[in-house]
């Protein structure tokens, strides 16, 4: 009685975790199997139905052996649930009576049967099982190569079927299988039997690859066991969100953070704040800029003090040409300024007056400020050259008219000739940002406008010194 005991004791350790699941619910299994009518035989009432008579009564009620290996069997389950599944089998086989010790009859066998499986342990390496269910089955007796040995033969009944199994696990989806079922017939022309079977059964479905218990249909992380409310994927720092949707996993944060801290709640998260206990801005990177000066705290080597990027936020007190302005703010740090000029030199009185001397040889036509005559260009060509000489002037060109026509009409003609030459100007390099315009109409002739002479030498242009 003890070792029965520990048997069954051995066999429930053992039968713990292996079974068909919903992860993989189909179960296909291919088996020999053997048909015994022997043991329930010997006389007409344990092998017939009560009231059973003929050739396969007489047959088969008559003292010889009814025993046969062959096969096969194909089975189909599917999982339902709680180790419960449904499933259905065909089983063909040939029945052998021997007569004497040397010849033997064949009667084949072919059964169609539909069942329900349960197996209450789901066994790891180990899975017992029972099944139950109802089914046809024929026993051919006149003529072993007659057709009519088909199910829809008149030797074909019904029976209900029991019997158990045992599955030995081979690998992550195959089982060796071994079972034994009882038929028994319920109708005159059927034969009460056993069959049994082995062979290998195979589970197959959409898996579990990381065997959290979710199939890999329904797994957003197939790989990385996980939790059933996030369909399967981890929250690694439990902080509500799912790894897979967790901008931080590894660190607790909040929703709107898209799941990552906020130490200091500047609203820049701690993966990305440079200054992550301080309050900052998103344009400083989560940090302040004290001295304003552009850069931030985070990275300011002087952050109470206002400096330049290229100084780490520091000032720069270097002055190359010693003029008393910081390269930083000097706009000709290499020649030596005054500091109203931004430490760029004055240009001399007499530079001016030389380009106001090219200035007035350059002369338009009556109400016209269009620039002619290749000793016009000639002349602007030389004051461009003054212009290069000296870099750091702003230059103001003033237009001038004659006095023909109304105030107001040579007032917009100076503005023109100004900007023609300016244009002129630029075409040939300057800067723009070097030269501005005016005009001033008749006022300042150099010359008589009584004259036609004194007319033309007055429509010119000069230029003044702004800086």
């Amino acid at each position: 009685m003890k070792k029965r005991l520990l048997f069954v004791f051995a066999l429930a350790i053992a039968s713990l975790g292996f079974s068909q699941t919903a992860e993989n619910p189909w179960r296909v299994g291919i088996y020999a199997n053997a048909i015994d009518i022997y043991p329930v035989g010997g006389t007409p009432s344990r092998l017939f139905p009560e009231g059973a008579q003929g050739d396969l009564f007489e047959d088969f009620t008559n003292v010889g052996d009814h025993w046969s290996i062959s096969g096969p069997t194909i089975s189909l389950d599917r999982f339902l649930q709680s180790g419960l599944s449904v499933g259905a089998m065909l089983s063909v086989n040939n029945i052998n009576k021997y007569e004497g010790n040397t010849n033997s009859i064949e009667y084949p066998y072919l059964s169609v049967d539909g069942y329900f499986k349960y197996s209450p342990l789901g066994g790891k390496f180990i899975s017992p099982y029972i099944l139950a269910g109802y089914g046809m089955s024929s026993i051919q007796f006149a003529n072993p190569n007659d057709a009519s040995a088909l199910l829809l033969s008149r030797n074909a009944s019904k029976h209900y079927l029991g019997g158990f199994g045992l599955d030995f696990k081979l690998g992550e989806a195959v089982a060796l299988s071994l079972q034994s079922n009882f038929k028994a017939a319920h109708e005159l022309d059927g034969v009460r039997h056993f069959q049994h079977q082995a062979g290998l059964s195979y589970n197959f479905g959409s898996g579990d690859s990381d065997k959290d218990g979710i199939s890999d249909k329904k797994d957003k992380c197939p790989q990385v066991a996980g939790l059933k409310e996030f369909d399967g994927c981890p929250d690694t720092d439990e902080d509500g969100i799912p790894d897979n949707e967790d901008g931080c996993p590894e660190e607790a944060g909040p929703k709107e953070l898209n799941g990552c801290p906020d130490s200091d709640g500047d609203g820049v998260v701690d993966k990305d704040d440079l200054c992550p206990d301080i309050p900052g801005s998103a344009e400083m990177a989560g940090c302040v800029d004290t001295d304003g000066d552009g850069v931030h705290d985070g990275i300011d080597e002087c952050p109470d003090e206002k400096g330049t990027e290229e100084n780490n936020g520091c000032p720069d007190e270097n002055d190359t040409d010693g003029d008393g302005v910081l390269d930083a703010d000097d706009l000709c740090p290499d020649q030596a300024g005054l500091p109203e000029n931004n430490g760029c030199p004055e240009v001399s009185d007499a530079v001016v007056s030389t380009m106001n001397g090219y200035g007035a040889m350059i002369n338009f036509m009556a109400n016209s400020d269009r620039i002619l005559g290749k000793k016009m260009f000639d002349v602007l060509e030389k004051i461009k050259a003054l212009l290069v000489e000296n870099p750091n002037g702003i230059f103001m060109i003033e237009g001038y008219s004659s006095s023909d026509g109304d105030s107001a009409f040579n007032q917009t003609l100076s503005v023109k000739r100004a900007e023609s030459v300016r244009n002129a100007l630029i075409q040939m390099g300057i800067d723009p940002s070097r030269l501005e315009v005016a005009g001033f109409g008749a006022e300042k002739p150099l010359e008589s406008n009584d004259t036609p002479q004194g007319r033309a030498k007055n429509r010119r242009v000069q230029f003044r010194l702004k800086r």
